[in-house]
């Protein structure tokens, strides 16, 4: 029988920490609830060793997927999670072997070689009981259509998928609308709609929801959708990303021309600079990160099913375009489990793939949808997205540096491995059950391939918790930090790459002392006393070029059915020309989209080691602001105070001394510097504190004197006069939110739009 043993800090596979912090949380007492789960039998093929979670992943669990009861409390444990889940899915087999089935589901779950997407944990044999990560809804253009689709997003949304959209079908801004005589008001506009909407729902009662927007290159309001998330607090339950097509790649490498179409009437709409466009999307990724991009027309190249229609948009985190009403079921093998004395057991691999297409096949059957039209596509295509973790850990133990020719060799190697494995147990239910129903309708049957039983079976996902229920590396991703500090309960703790530590305490290297260096810097760049060889092998995330970066989620892309999620990190140096360069260089290699996030950018950027400090992109300053100038009789005479704001909140602070003398340069130096914190986004509430109250000798000289003061400095001055302003509906500069800084805990967060925090698990688009 299988055991749930807790681990020692040792163990943990890197969970450092002071004396006296306690690291293993045993679960709460039971309820009868539980005891009543507790006492099922584990299947005659289950578990015949122990279960292994570090101490980060029983937290996580507990966090997000064990059972509670109605106190809050844990009634489940992740023996039980596995085996509830194993249980729920064996349904679809045949009643005489779904024991079996039922055994080897929960032994590879429990043995962390094979993990499904988040709702999938969640939900399996609850009441709710959707599975899915993955939707795609249609947006039409009409207002009914509209909200009918916006009610179909909250019941995905709350039932735990993640949604995608294309608003290409919506007719421009300004164009007419012949029912009211009135002008429409754009696809842009309709989004902050379903983004409102999204935020005031929570998925299945456990994460907010995630959504992706699409916009064709060649919609006449391309322009707007690209600047939409330009400004603070804008569509932030959106991933937005921009469908190029290939004729717009070629003008935009010849500087041609080319037309926007007016989807209400099939008409063009106007004409625009390929070039133009290009540039701004590109100096729009480097400023926020977004829009990403998808490469349409590649996409639907690659659909299996044309005739059912064009795909128009993808899940949230862009590595699984569907058509409309479409769901997927994704599921990730840890590559880093199929390591064994330094080589890939490729046996286990292939045994692991089999098991895991099998459970995503019957996951489709037992499934609980929200919509009956989602329901009828998803059987009729029964898509399937397998995908792979740990890739990183696995080429480390491997020995090969992430950023060598070996390891994109390697990584395209074991995903067509993957790939063919799956492709042949999709063939092999097709004997079984019959093929998917739309099979006859499919490019597979138009060129005489034998029957499958799923559209597609690979998708590379960016696997957020699961990744770390697993403790393994994300997707295929290198390592974010070697080393980070997490608090907790009032306790801080140092949180290790668990394979560095091993191999770094088997290289007789680790100490205590080593880990705190590694920890405020961040990465082994100039840390001593680290071998060189483990140094190449544990680079992180900025660390590798992003040619690189490119290459690898190119190599994954040619052996994978859908599409690969993967960020591209930049350094804070990078150029506009460098994510160009990015983009252009991800097309060539026959990427189905792309993800750059340039370090720093959006806002404060605070993650570990050198990021520690802060960096910000700054609003920029428009061509016409309003405001207040106030007057104080200051230390030094007649002081004037202007505040200026614009749409977004207070913007600048202008000083100027009349005629008294005193310190000109200074009070300038100090509103300078107070206008370059609002234009940061800083809380003017917070500058407020730092400056008022203030004192200036000359200020209690005069007073003394008799004479009139309103003020004690010019720096008290200055907080007044942002006072009264904010008092006059200035209002506050919104904070921006930094997808490396975590905004429900602070803590950090994988760099890129999609990254989970590892604090606290907030975040990460986790249907992966």
């Amino acid at each position: 029988m299988g055991k749930v043993r807790e681990v020692t800090e040792e163990q943990s596979g890197g969970l450092t920490g002071a004396k006296g912090i306690t690291f293993i949380r045993r679960p709460a007492a039971r309820s009868t609830a539980r005891l009543k789960v507790a006492k099922r039998r584990i299947p005659r093929s289950g578990l015949t060793r122990e279960i292994v979670l570090s101490p980060l992943a029983r937290l996580v669990l507990e966090e997000r997927y064990l059972r509670k009861d109605e106190n809050g409390r844990v009634i489940e444990t992740p023996e039980e999670m596995f085996l509830r889940v194993a249980r729920h899915v064996a349904q679809a087999e045949n009643s005489s072997d779904a024991s079996e089935w039922e055994g080897r589901f929960f032994t590879t779950m429990a043995s962390l070689e094979f993990l499904p997407n988040s709702p999938c944990l969640m939900n399996a044999g609850s009441e709710l009981g959707q599975l899915g990560a993955c939707f795609v809804l249609p947006v039409k253009d009409s207002l009914d259509e509209i909200f009918t689709t916006l009610k179909h997003a909250a019941l995905v949304n709350k039932s735990g998928g993640g949604t995608g959209f294309s608003f290409s079908r919506l007719r421009p801004k300004d164009d007419v609308v012949a029912s009211t005589g009135g002008v429409a008001s754009g696809p842009v506009s309709f989004m902050r709609v379903f983004d409102a909407a999204t935020a005031e729902i929570k998925q299945g009662g456990r994460r907010r929801g995630a959504n992706m927007g699409i916009l064709r290159v060649d919609h006449p309001d391309i322009l707007d959708f690209v600047r939409a998330k330009s400004k603070p607090g804008v569509l932030e339950q959106f991933n937005i990303s921009v469908g190029l097509t290939d004729e717009f790649m070629q003008k935009a490498a010849t500087g041609d021309e080319y037309e926007t179409i007016n989807p209400r009437t099939g008409k063009p709409g106007g004409r625009l600079c390929a070039r133009d466009v290009w540039t701004q999307i590109a100096e729009q990724a480097w400023k926020t990160g977004e829009p990403g991009i998808i490469f349409i027309d590649r996409v639907n190249q690659t659909n299996p099913t044309p005739c059912l229609g064009e795909i128009e948009a993808t899940n949230p985190c862009g590595e699984q375009p569907l058509l409309p009403y479409e769901s997927c079921i994704l599921g990730s093998v840890n590559l880093s489990a199929m390591v064994s004395n330094q080589q890939i057991d490729w046996k286990r691999l292939g045994e692991t793939v089999s098991v895991a297409v099998r459970f995503l096949d019957d996951v489709i059957d037992v499934n609980r949808y929200p919509l009956l039209q989602i329901e009828r596509m998803s059987k009729g295509n029964r898509k399937i997205g397998l995908g792979i973790m740990g890739l990183a850990h696995m080429l480390a133990k491997l020995g090969i540096p992430y950023d060598s020719q070996n390891a994109i060799e390697t990584a395209e190697k074991v995903m067509r491995f993957i790939s063919e494995h799956a492709l042949q147990e999709s063939r092999q239910l097709a004997k079984e059950r019959g093929s998917f129903p739309n099979f006859k309708k499919s490019v597979y049957a138009e060129r005489g391939e034998p029957r499958l039983r799923n559209a597609t079976r690979t998708t590379v996902a960016p696997t957020g918790t699961i990744s770390i229920i697993a403790n393994t590396s994300s997707g295929i991703e290198p390592i974010f930090s070697v080393a980070y500090k997490r608090k907790a309960l009032d306790h801080e703790f140092l949180v290790f790459d668990p394979v560095f530590k091993g191999m770094a305490e088997s290289g007789g290297v680790f100490s205590d002392q080593l880990g705190e260096e590694i920890a405020a810097n961040g990465s082994l760049v100039g840390i001593k006393g680290v071998p060189d060889d483990l140094k190449a092998l544990f680079k992180t995330a900025y660390e590798i070029p992003p040619e690189q970066h490119v290459r690898m989620q190119a190599a994954v892309q040619r052996y994978t059915d859908n599409a690969v999620s993967k960020t591209v990190n930049l350094p804070r140096t990078a150029k506009v020309e460098d994510v160009e360069r990015v983009f252009r260089l991800a097309h060539s290699l026959g990427c189905e989209g792309i993800t750059v996030f340039r370090q720093g950018s959006r806002a404060a950027v605070l993650s570990s080691g050198e990021r520690d400090r802060q960096y910000v992109t700054m609003r920029e300053r428009p061509k016409l602001t309003s405001g207040f100038t106030e007057k104080f009789e200051s230390g030094c005479g007649s002081l004037y105070i202007h505040v200026s704001q614009d749409k977004d909140g207070l913007l600048e602070v202008f000083s100027n001394l009349g005629r008294g003398g005193g310190c000109p340069a200074q009070s300038e130096a100090t509103a300078r510097l107070v206008s370059l914190c609002l234009r940061c986004n800083v809380d003017p509430q917070e500058i407020v504190r730092q400056l008022e109250g203030m004192r200036c000798p000359t200020a209690s000289r005069r007073r003394a004197e008799g004479k009139p003061v309103d003020v004690l400095s010019c720096p008290d001055a200055i907080a007044q006069a942002i006072l009264r302003t904010m008092n006059r509906g200035g209002g506050k500069v919104p904070v921006t939110e930094s997808s490396e800084v975590c905004p429900r805990c602070g803590g950090p967060r994988e760099p890129g739009r999609c990254g989970v925090c590892l604090a606290c698990w907030e975040g990460g688009c986790d249907g992966s």
